[in-house]
């Protein structure tokens, strides 16, 4: 959510950052028609029970006074007060309501140094590193001549987008998995979390996921939880409702996590192999930041995606993403893309962003600046650390030779070798 005073002072600025992203500003305007009379109510209720408070206290002394006949008279007008009290306090909440619907509608505000443009094509390519290899077969050729992992038994045992991983092809993503937690944790200071899988739906609304984006949940309606889309949602809700000690900041948090999207809209894109999954394994990047470290720790963050990808010696870009390619929470995201030669495409496998205080307004996570003072919001950055399937996908086809899968040096203990072959 954005600050309450922004929307209500520099409303025109708020639209004209939205529409960089490209997006709907109608719910601003909704938001100050609604809040002005929110605002308007809340007086009036205000007014009210100060009367009411008044009027009790006149009571009291005119039956000390022996008044009974005009305590009586006050007495009754106190009755007609409490009932439009109540009407009143039933006005606000239902306002307040209305008011917290809305601002949970309000994309977030891209930063000025994010560049403009409506679509991917306007993504800024920041670095590159490593040599990408010119051809391969695609990965799904690999994984069935070597019996890597087994789509259709997947599909006949729960569906599309759910395979299984087989032999070798399962050691893979265990030592996948072991190695993403093993650098960020290990090596670039951030502490290991293994988190619930299904949260609740504060949780979800605390991250942004909801209340927009639920048909791409997996819920389960007996309970109103839901499967969890990234492990982003558990991580950053560890410490909603919460003040946080400002001598702990910057907190960072690596959590792997099997992730679930329905991915609804996205029927036959991608298909083919590993590259789109319902179910999927994924390493997680939070950090909790003081609100002026918030943009050089994203830097950081993002070279720490990085450092997983030059251990694994695959070739890589790093793309700036622009502001109508960017989504509705971020402030600012830096895409990691990995060469896939079988396919001849860039793939994602990581994103890294910096929401400010998007997401801690949402899920009230706060902390003190210095002791005594106001609590304020804290900056909340994630990232993928990264996402297993197409970091799999380049390494089977970057690696392919001579009938073999031959393994970055990093994967070898893990694997117990230095190639996958039949």
């Amino acid at each position: 959510m954005l600050d309450r005073e922004l929307l209500r002072r520099e409303p025109d600025r708020v639209k004209a950052a939205i529409a960089r992203k490209h997006l709907d500003s109608t719910a601003v305007d909704r938001f100050l028609e609604v809040d002005t009379t929110w605002r308007g109510a809340l007086t009036r209720l205000q007014e009210r029970q100060a009367e009411m408070n008044r009027a009790s206290k006149e009571i009291g002394a005119l039956m000390a006074q022996g008044k009974r006949e005009e305590a009586d008279a006050a007495k009754a007008a106190v009755r007609e007060g409490k009932a439009e009290i109540e009407q009143l306090e039933e006005q606000v909440r239902n306002l307040e309501g209305y008011l917290q619907d809305l601002e949970l509608q309000i994309p977030n505000l891209p930063h000025e140094s994010v560049p403009d443009g409506a679509d991917e094509t306007a993504n800024v390519v920041v670095r590159t590193w490593g040599e990408p290899r010119a051809s391969s077969p695609p990965h799904w050729e690999i994984a069935e001549e070597l019996g890597l992992f087994d789509g259709p038994r997947g599909a006949k045992v729960t569906g599309s987008g759910f395979p299984f991983y087989t032999g070798a092809g399962a050691r893979l993503v265990r030592a996948l998995v072991d190695l993403f937690l093993t650098v960020q944790v290990d090596d670039n200071g951030y502490r290991e979390i293994y988190p619930p899988v299904v949260v609740n739906r504060a949780s979800l609304v605390g991250t942004g996921q909801l209340p927009k984006f639920e048909d791409d949940l997996y819920r389960i309606e007996s309970d109103d939880l839901f499967l969890v889309p990234t492990a982003e949602v558990p991580l950053t809700n560890f410490y909603r409702d919460e003040i946080l000690d400002a001598d702990s900041l910057p907190i960072r948090f690596a959590g792997y996590s099997l992730c679930f999207r329905r991915e609804a809209g996205a029927a036959g894109k991608d298909t083919r192999g590993i590259q789109r999954m319902h179910q999927f394994d994924k390493v997680e990047l939070v950090k909790f930041t003081r609100p002026e470290e918030s943009y050089a720790e994203l830097e950081s963050m993002t070279r720490d995606a990085e450092s997983v990808l030059q251990q694994l010696a695959l070739p890589y870009r790093v793309i700036e993403i622009c502001a109508g390619d960017m989504g509705p929470k971020g402030c600012k995201q830096y895409d990691l893309e990995v060469w896939s030669p079988g396919t001849e495409k860039w793939l994602e496998v990581s994103s890294c962003s910096n929401f400010e205080a998007y997401q801690s307004r949402r899920a009230n996570i706060r902390f003190r600046p210095e002791a005594g003072a106001k609590p304020e919001f804290v900056h909340i950055l994630n990232g993928s650390g990264l996402a297993v399937p197409r970091v799999y996908a380049a390494l089977l086809e970057h690696g392919w030779s001579d009938g073999a899968v031959h393994l970055p040096s990093a994967l070898h203990a893990a694997m117990g070798t230095d190639r996958i072959s039949v």
